[in-house]
Protein backbone atom coordinates (compact mmCIF):
# COMPACT_ATOMS: atom_id res chain seq x y z
CA UNK A 1 0.00 0.00 0.00
CA UNK A 2 1.28 3.16 -0.32
CA UNK A 3 -0.12 6.60 1.06
CA UNK A 4 0.00 10.15 -0.34
CA UNK A 5 -1.56 12.94 0.91
CA UNK A 6 -4.40 10.80 2.66
CA UNK A 7 -4.69 9.37 -0.42
CA UNK A 8 -3.90 5.31 -0.66
CA UNK A 9 -3.53 2.40 -3.16
CA UNK A 10 -3.52 -1.14 -3.23
CA UNK A 11 -2.91 -4.14 -5.35
CA UNK A 12 -4.65 -6.80 -4.22
CA UNK A 13 -5.54 -8.88 -7.41
CA UNK A 14 -2.58 -10.55 -9.27
CA UNK A 15 -1.53 -8.97 -12.56
CA UNK A 16 -3.73 -5.93 -11.55
CA UNK A 17 -2.78 -2.42 -12.94
CA UNK A 18 -0.87 -0.68 -10.57
CA UNK A 19 -2.11 2.77 -9.48
CA UNK A 20 -0.45 5.87 -10.02
CA UNK A 21 -1.24 8.50 -7.12
CA UNK A 22 -0.04 12.69 -7.88
CA UNK A 23 -1.11 15.61 -6.95
CA UNK A 24 -0.78 18.75 -9.64
CA UNK A 25 0.20 22.21 -9.77
CA UNK A 26 -3.65 23.14 -9.73
CA UNK A 27 -4.29 21.11 -6.50
CA UNK A 28 -6.03 18.53 -7.87
CA UNK A 29 -5.34 14.89 -7.63
CA UNK A 30 -4.89 12.70 -10.34
CA UNK A 31 -5.68 8.57 -10.12
CA UNK A 32 -3.84 7.13 -13.45
CA UNK A 33 -3.46 3.90 -14.10
CA UNK A 34 -2.09 2.01 -17.76
CA UNK A 35 -4.36 1.71 -20.69
CA UNK A 36 -5.75 -0.37 -21.81
CA UNK A 37 -6.85 -1.99 -18.92
CA UNK A 38 -10.05 -3.84 -19.78
CA UNK A 39 -12.80 -4.55 -17.40
CA UNK A 40 -11.48 -2.82 -14.68
CA UNK A 41 -13.51 0.09 -12.65
CA UNK A 42 -12.34 2.46 -9.88
CA UNK A 43 -13.47 2.11 -6.66
CA UNK A 44 -13.29 4.66 -3.17
CA UNK A 45 -13.79 4.11 0.24
CA UNK A 46 -12.96 6.05 3.09
CA UNK A 47 -12.41 3.35 5.21
CA UNK A 48 -10.00 0.62 4.52
CA UNK A 49 -11.16 -2.43 6.36
CA UNK A 50 -14.73 -2.12 5.35
CA UNK A 51 -16.99 -3.23 2.67
CA UNK A 52 -18.37 -0.10 1.75
CA UNK A 53 -16.16 0.34 -1.99
CA UNK A 54 -18.07 2.78 -4.10
CA UNK A 55 -17.33 3.43 -7.68
CA UNK A 56 -15.81 6.81 -8.51
CA UNK A 57 -18.24 8.54 -10.73
CA UNK A 58 -16.11 10.71 -12.62
CA UNK A 59 -15.19 9.14 -15.78
CA UNK A 60 -11.31 8.71 -16.70
CA UNK A 61 -9.78 9.96 -19.68
CA UNK A 62 -7.11 8.63 -21.87
CA UNK A 63 -4.06 10.36 -21.39
CA UNK A 64 -0.84 9.13 -23.14
CA UNK A 65 -0.84 5.80 -22.32
CA UNK A 66 -2.76 6.17 -19.11
CA UNK A 67 -6.31 6.02 -17.98
CA UNK A 68 -7.00 8.98 -15.17
CA UNK A 69 -9.28 10.45 -13.00
CA UNK A 70 -9.13 13.91 -11.83
CA UNK A 71 -10.44 14.29 -8.24
CA UNK A 72 -10.42 16.83 -5.03
CA UNK A 73 -7.35 16.57 -2.13
CA UNK A 74 -9.78 14.74 -0.10
CA UNK A 75 -10.34 15.82 3.65
CA UNK A 76 -9.04 12.60 5.45
CA UNK A 77 -8.19 9.20 3.68
CA UNK A 78 -9.11 7.71 0.83
CA UNK A 79 -8.30 4.65 -0.42
CA UNK A 80 -8.69 3.89 -3.91
CA UNK A 81 -8.35 0.20 -5.74
CA UNK A 82 -9.52 -0.96 -9.49
CA UNK A 83 -12.15 -3.53 -9.28
CA UNK A 84 -12.62 -6.28 -11.96
CA UNK A 85 -15.65 -7.68 -12.25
Amino acid sequence: MAVFGGLSRLSKRPGAPLLRIFLTSSNTVVVAWPAPSTGFSLQQNGVLGSPGWAGVTNVPTVVGSEKQVIVSPPTGNRFYRLAYP
